[in-house]
């Protein structure tokens, strides 16, 4: 590990003012500091802003809630507004790691965690998101749990959050503070597709700290299910995020997002729109899906993963309607 240096910012300001190209905020660090021993991420100094007045929750007269960047996973998940009004954020944070990482791992973390594609964590291998213009050897190499949607010839590499693909489709922004001042980023424009600049993964701009998530209410049941290798401390293979509001069978509105599928969440916007005004069957549900699914890529050996989301969507929406 590259030596560094380590300091902790009392205020947004200081944080913002310490840091340049050579600097990493430290969150809960469970996935930075990783990446700093593989070598994969070698910053000279972490910024630590655990300690800035960004880890509560709060809940709005609308019913909105804003999460501040510093809450703890399990903060979020105990939480009695998230719990009562968000269940599929709940599960999604619960399926995502074990306690004692939910226990050190921060919200803001957590939406700018890095994928796990092996060739991007080894050093010793060509990779385009950890060194431009190396070339991307999943692409022709190990890729079964790479990505279907929205991959390009420079990276096919997958986001690894759930909590970031419920998020999706709770139609989430995400507030963050930069030297340009305050923005509001819908986290639909917060996540980029890899095109030919892989290496960036969001729409950040250098040194700008997130501080917050902004969550809109949400009138209609939801459920996060994830299909991953192994029961525990696994990667989703292919992840959904779903809510819907059925009424006399009909679907009146619908949210879908997928994980495990692309560089960013997916979010199913085809299949929502095939959705809304029809009755909840199987067979409109199989066509939703085959909507969305029609633009996918897949690889050599990732194929399965077509089926595999299409039966989640199925599946999911059908035990909704029940709840309905």
């Amino acid at each position: 590990m590259r030596p560094f240096a380590y300091e902790r910012a009392a205020t947004a300001e200081e944080a913002l003012a310490r840091c340049d190209e050579e600097t990493r905020y430290l969150g809960g660090g469970t996935n930075l500091v990783d990446l700093m021993r593989l070598g994969v991420e070698r910053p000279a100094r972490l910024v630590d802003v655990t300690r800035l007045p960004h880890d509560r929750i709060e809940e709005r007269s609308s019913g909105a809630l804003r999460i501040g960047a510093a809450v703890r996973n399990s903060d979020l998940t105990a939480h009695p507004a998230v719990r009562r009004h968000h269940p599929m954020l709940v599960q999604a944070v619960l399926s995502g790691a074990s306690g004692q990482i939910r226990n050190q791992a921060t919200v803001g973390g957590n939406l700018l965690q890095r994928t796990r594609c092996s060739y991007f964590q080894d050093i010793t291998k060509p990779c385009n998101k950890r060194e431009p213009g190396t070339g991307c050897p999943a692409i022709d190499g190990e890729h079964h749990n790479l990505a279907i949607l929205g991959h390009s010839e420079s990276c096919v590499a997958t986001h690894p959050s759930d909590m970031a693909v419920a998020l999706a489709a709770l139609d989430a922004t995400v507030l963050t503070r930069g030297r340009g001042g305050e923005r509001a980023i819908p986290l639909a424009d917060f996540y980029r597709l890899p095109g030919s600049h892989p290496e960036r993964d969001t729409t950040l701009e250098p040194g700008e700290l997130v501080t917050a998530v902004e969550v809109p209410p949400l009138a209609m049941p939801s459920r996060y299910r994830k299909v991953r290798e192994r029961a525990s401390f696994a990667f989703a293979l292919v992840s959904i995020a779903a809510a819907a509001d059925v009424r006399d069978g009909v679907v009146r509105d619908c949210r879908i997002a997928l994980g495990g599928v692309a560089h960013r969440p997916w979010r199913a916007r085809r299949a929502e729109d095939h959705l809304r005004g029809r009755p909840l069957t199987r067979e409109n549900l199989a066509g939703a899906a085959d909507q969305e699914l029609a633009a996918a890529h897949p690889l050599r050996d990732n194929a399965y993963k077509l089926r595999l989301a299409r039966n989640l969507i199925v599946r999911t929406l059908l035990e909704l309607g029940e709840r309905a």
